[in-house]
């Protein structure tokens, strides 16, 4: 499979939020602000990104050849933890402003299963290491851009006249399951 076609497939056809209904968590818990929806973004891109290195690297060269492959679910968590203590401690340095605002989602990267089921899915396509690192990164892009047009339509709803009845979280579930609908448009329609 080539570069091209895993970006486009893992950011518009099977976009890991609103095809595969993985990290919906911080999907509807960060996205009532661009900015902020934006900064969750690009922490789970480093994060997803990085992790698609290290656990190839740790897969391959560790628990493939000593016949640990049983335990690439706690090691992958692990290093996933790892990262976002990392990202946590660097975001509370530069930009406290976005770390207040990220709150408990920040940490909550650890078992965002996108970010796990990214790094199990690039083992289980057999992909190499250049390849997971494409395909962790195209992920966190669709996650980024799923999480950013979501939170766009969340602002614009804010002022728009909603039923009292379906304001807060039955619209957003109702906007989700609309712009879920939209990308499922990409992948085409099978007989």
């Amino acid at each position: 499979m080539s570069y091209l076609m895993i970006f486009i497939a893992a950011i518009f056809v099977n976009n890991i939020v609103l095809s595969q209904f993985l990290g919906i968590c911080p999907f509807l818990g960060v996205s009532r602000k661009t900015s902020t929806a934006l900064g969750m973004g690009f922490a789970v891109m480093f994060v997803m990104t990085i992790s698609a290195i290290v656990t190839h690297l740790i897969y391959y060269q560790l628990l493939l050849p000593n016949q640990l492959t049983f335990m690439i679910t706690v090691v992958f968590i692990l290093v996933i933890a790892s990262l976002v203590q990392m990202v946590e401690i660097i975001m509370h340095k530069t930009s406290p402003a976005l770390y207040q605002a990220l709150g408990i989602f920040l940490p909550l990267i650890t078992t965002n299963c996108a970010v796990l089921g990214v790094a199990i899915l690039a083992i289980q396509k057999d992909f190499g290491l250049l390849s997971s690192v494409c395909y962790g990164l195209a992920n966190a892009m669709g996650f980024t851009l799923a999480i950013v047009l979501f939170a766009g339509i969340r602002e614009r709803m804010e002022t728009a006249p909603i039923p009292q009845a379906l304001r807060g979280a039955p619209i957003a579930l109702i906007a989700a399951a609309l712009l879920s609908m939209s990308f499922m448009g990409f992948s085409g329609i099978s007989h």
